[in-house]
């Protein structure tokens, strides 16, 4: 996009009405919630002054969809819920900050899951989104608008947040690349809270190397958010590391599991032998604590999301009932009509878990299963440069398919979980199609903690691979 622009055979106002005339084509995906048109081309015009003179930022152009769960200032924001509909932020997200600053394009706002909560985009107040490759199945969730969005041709990129896999699922169903930071990378201020210790945003995108770009502008310490990390951001788009033999462990339990679908085994069976081809080492690693990861993930993220969303009251903003008649009865009234039904759960659920009596067997449990998760990957990314694994058990499923059994809602999350427990960055890159339904999907590859140079660099290496095998 930035060559074509330099030498003048395309403006960043055409491709801006192009993405709007291809928004306005998928209207019936039920993508985009709200576009930024008329802003979105002034801009446009003058990002491409900014290009032409030599004085454009390091995202000058390029056109990003926003979930609705990050702030962007004089704009709506309503994590897809009811509880905020028409509800309007006064601020900016330290990541649309950051990328404003560079000369990012935000063209609109995307569905998504209630606040987040769901591996579908079955529960957004607003409705599905439909999959952009087959309108019969999900895009996957909690950030199906963004991974949509991208898969549709509606933008360049666009920033999703990611609690226990919202981005690599959804990314992996719709064939883009879904970046999770390690934890504290980016700043979580401005975006809408789910679960404290385990949210954080992150790219969806055509490639590694658009991805990395956004890496680098969103990353590092922010006075807002006093979780994130000062450490130094390196240069994400340097991929010198890339043609460097790695040594990877594949988690023999995720390969082996009786819940994968064949053709994914074997597709991941075929890529380890590709990637000792390639010169790597890849073995075998145990993790047995897999079966506890979705459990102890639950319990956890519930518990926050039982505290963080006790401030969507009726009375401070947001939705209120007509129907209330005195304080009690606007708290109970306006939260159980205006929140949907899997929020309703995941604060009942998160409610009970902090109960008196129940605190220590659930909570305090989870916690301590998540600390052994640590210990036992960072002992593992002691030996190993990366860890590999399937993003999902399978590809995207029917729309309607699995929402009246939560439980396996819940278990789509059975490989994502574990970066988002462990504090780690990890990735989903879209590099297989399965051959019985067209629908494609990813190889989950983790690092360790603020090692995210050295997965963006593997991960361009092997995207350039697959291109130029796939060019012969």
């Amino acid at each position: 996009m930035r060559s074509a622009v330099n030498d003048g055979t395309l403006t960043l106002t055409d491709l801006t009405e192009h993405y709007l005339t291809r928004i306005e084509q998928t209207r019936d995906h039920n993508i985009f919630l709200e576009t930024y048109a008329e802003e979105a081309l002034k801009r446009a015009g003058e990002v491409q002054k900014k290009l032409l003179d030599g004085t454009g930022g390091k995202l000058a152009g390029m056109v990003v969809a926003l979930k609705d769960n990050i702030c962007f200032a004089g704009h709506k924001v309503g994590a897809a819920s009811q509880i905020l509909e028409g509800f309007e932020t006064l601020y900016n997200a330290t990541a649309v900050e950051r990328m404003l600053a560079e000369d990012a394009i935000f063209i609109g706002r995307v569905n998504c899951d209630e606040f987040a909560m769901g591996g579908s985009n079955e529960n957004s107040a607003y409705g599905p989104v439909k999959n952009p490759i087959n309108q019969e199945y999900v895009p996957g969730g909690s950030s199906g608008g963004s991974a949509a969005a991208v898969a549709a041709g509606c933008c360049l990129a666009a920033l999703g947040s990611d609690t226990g896999g919202s981005i690599r699922q959804p990314a992996s169903f719709c064939g883009a690349v879904g970046f999770k930071p390690t934890y504290g990378r980016v700043s979580r201020h401005g975006l809408i809270a789910f679960a404290s210790s385990f949210d954080q945003i992150g790219p969806i995108t055509h490639s590694v190397e658009d991805a990395a770009a956004i890496m680098e502008v969103i990353s590092g310490k922010d006075p807002m958010d006093s979780t994130s990390s000062s450490r130094e951001v390196p240069d994400y788009n340097d991929f010198s590391e890339s043609e460097k033999p790695m040594k990877i462990g594949y988690i023999e339990e995720c390969i082996d599991n009786a819940s994968l679908d064949p053709e994914v085994r074997q597709s991941h069976l075929r890529l380890i032998d590709e990637l000792r081809s390639a010169g790597h080492t890849v073995e075998p690693v145990h993790i047995e604590e897999l079966q506890y990861l979705v459990p102890a993930y639950y319990v956890l993220t519930t518990a926050e999301a039982s505290s963080n969303l006790s401030r969507y009251d009726g009375i401070h903003y947001g939705y209120r009932s007509n129907k209330a008649t005195d304080i009690e009865s606007t708290y109970t009234k306006s939260r159980s009509e205006a929140f949907g039904k899997e929020v309703k759960r995941r604060i009942m659920l998160g409610t009970f878990v902090l109960s008196s009596g129940y605190y220590d067997a659930y909570y305090a449990k989870g916690q301590k299963v998540r600390r052994i998760l640590k210990e036992k990957t960072d002992e593992l990314l002691g030996r190993y440069d990366l860890l590999l694994s399937p993003t999902t058990p399978g590809t995207a499923f029917k729309l309607g398919a699995n929402m009246e059994d939560p439980i396996k809602m819940y278990l789509e999350d059975i490989f994502t979980v574990h970066a988002n427990l462990a504090g780690i960055p990890s990735v989903s890159l879209p590099l297989f199609t399965h051959t019985e339904s067209g629908m494609p999907f990813g190889a989950q590859f983790m690092a360790s903690a603020f090692d995210e140079a050295k997965l963006l660099s593997f991960s361009h290496n092997l995207m350039r691979t697959r291109a130029l095998e796939k060019s012969e």
